[in-house]
């Protein structure tokens, strides 16, 4: 599936209220365990699975518990979430330059594993990823009600920035405030519906590609 028809049909999915089921060769596959984290064998390049289109309000997110895990929107009280804007914000931290958000698979942050850097276990998740996309440049960590959450930042190498996007210090270079932009978003975004403050951990430090290693780790469960 396509990037721009596998975000046509979440478009779709939003107006109908269904579920959206992957396929490959005619069978349905789980997008988090079926498809493969690497995309080239230099496992330098990965897939990434499109939760939240940019410039979307609706919370979509893989199903950890139907069969397949299709992508569907999440509830909260009987209906369906929507992300709430955030002043200076409005809607997924996509207006303010192109990004979609999403799970790397056949990832998993344990919430029995004590993450190395933040001490705090994982939130029971796949990675996440917010492409700026298929090659990780770097990430910061979220603490998000007490579990850990990271947020591994990529580009997309069909972008026209992935040539001068080696490492995450690279960002500010061509896209400046950006990652303070995201920082921001996320500490702010589950104050509307009453939630406090989620706290960026290790000071907002942003880790560059070495801590690569590690998230692939974070793979096989073996963090260690």
């Amino acid at each position: 599936m396509t990037a721009t028809t596998h975000e046509k049909a979440l478009s779709e999915l939003r107006k109908s209220g269904d579920r959206l089921f992957f396929q490959q060769n005619g069978q349905t596959i789980s997008p988090w365990h079926d498809m493969p984290l690497f995309a080239a064998r230099q496992m330098e390049t990965l897939n990434m699975v499109v939760e939240i289109p940019r410039k979307s309000h609706s919370k979509m997110e893989i199903s950890k518990d139907d069969q397949y895990n299709p992508i569907k929107q999440d509830v909260s009280k009987g209906e369906p979430r929507a992300i709430a804007d955030v002043l200076p914000f409005q809607g997924y931290p996509c207006n303010y330059g192109p990004c979609n958000y999403g799970a790397l698979p056949q990832t998993w942050e344990s919430p029995n594993i004590v993450d190395t850097k933040t001490g705090i276990p994982g939130d029971n998740d796949p990675l996440d990823v917010c492409e700026i996309g298929n090659q990780p440049l770097g990430g910061f960590a979220v603490l998000d009600e007490g579990e850990t959450d990271w947020k591994v930042v990529a580009i997309d190498l069909n972008d026209p920035l992935a040539s001068n996007l080696s490492d995450i210090q690279d960002v500010d270079a061509v896209r400046p405030g950006y990652l303070d932009f995201l920082k921001a978003w996320y500490k702010l975004y589950k104050v509307p519906d009453g939630k406090p403050e989620n706290t960026i951990a290790l000071g907002g430090r942003l880790e560059d590609q070495r801590c690569y290693v590690e998230w692939k780790k974070t793979r096989t469960g073996h963090p260690g």
